[in-house]
């Protein structure tokens, strides 16, 4: 894949930014997403900050913009909103709510795994989402990082910009949005009406009861996909 020319000299031969220690993430992967202003604008500063970091930064800086380069913008036809990734070491692998196959399901997604059994009869073998971003269905937090330990911690450091863009860009054409929780339905609000938009209560056990459980996204975004001539998902 050829680096998009909007990529700056931080790129360094070793992946991350020049002199950062590893902190950033790898940008000449991103393809089409590599033209948004937020990689001229706004990357050098998160760069800089997450440079200077004393904390274990996750995931891994080769992870964190995984759901971009795993989900070019022109093979996205579904998009998931997570917040930010898990904040223990192992987990977190640049996906929404996906983990490492050899990980252990988190709360939130064991009950999407539970909603997806329901609805279509069968979940997958592991936490790993890649096959859904692979088939493309973009799983894109709206903070890429966050201090071990520290939910939340990087939720301020300018990450919004691009999820903003990215959602700008996402909104030239009909597509399936899964909104869960208010803080992916506040977001979801700007896009047109032309998406297919699901929005319910957040996976999380704290809310799952409110309206998660029982509101079969999937095969509605596979219903959906259908009736516009396209290839369903296979979630499972």
């Amino acid at each position: 894949m050829t680096p998009p020319a909007s990529i700056g000299p931080e790129i360094s031969s070793g992946g991350g930014a020049a002199g950062d220690g590893g902190q950033t993430a790898p940008l000449h992967r991103l393809g089409a997403w590599g033209d948004l202003p937020f990689f001229k604008t706004d990357w050098p500063r998160i760069a800089a900050a997450l440079g200077a970091e004393t904390r274990t930064i996750l995931p891994p800086a080769d992870q964190r913009l995984a759901a971009l380069e795993r989900t070019p913008p022109e093979d996205t036809r579904v998009l998931i909103l997570g917040q930010d990734p898990y904040p223990t070491i192992g987990h977190a692998n640049g996906l929404a709510f996906s983990v490492a196959p050899e990980i252990a399901l988190p709360r939130s997604l064991k009950n999407i795994y539970r909603e997806l059994t329901d609805d279509i009869g069968r979940a997958p073998d592991t936490g790993d989402l890649s096959m859904w971003a692979d088939q493309g269905v973009l799983l894109l937090n709206t903070a890429l990082t966050v201090p071990e330990g520290d939910a939340g911690g990087h939720a301020k450091l300018g990450w919004a910009t691009l999820t903003d863009q990215v959602l700008a860009r996402l909104d030239d054409r009909p597509r399936a949005v899964l909104l869960w929780g208010k803080h992916a339905q506040k977001l979801g609000a700007r896009l047109d009406d032309h998406h297919l938009k699901i929005e319910t209560a957040h996976p999380s056990p704290l809310s799952a009861r409110r309206g998660f459980f029982g509101s079969r996204p999937f095969s509605r975004i596979n219903d959906w996909l259908r009736a516009r001539g396209d290839t369903p998902i296979t979630w499972a």
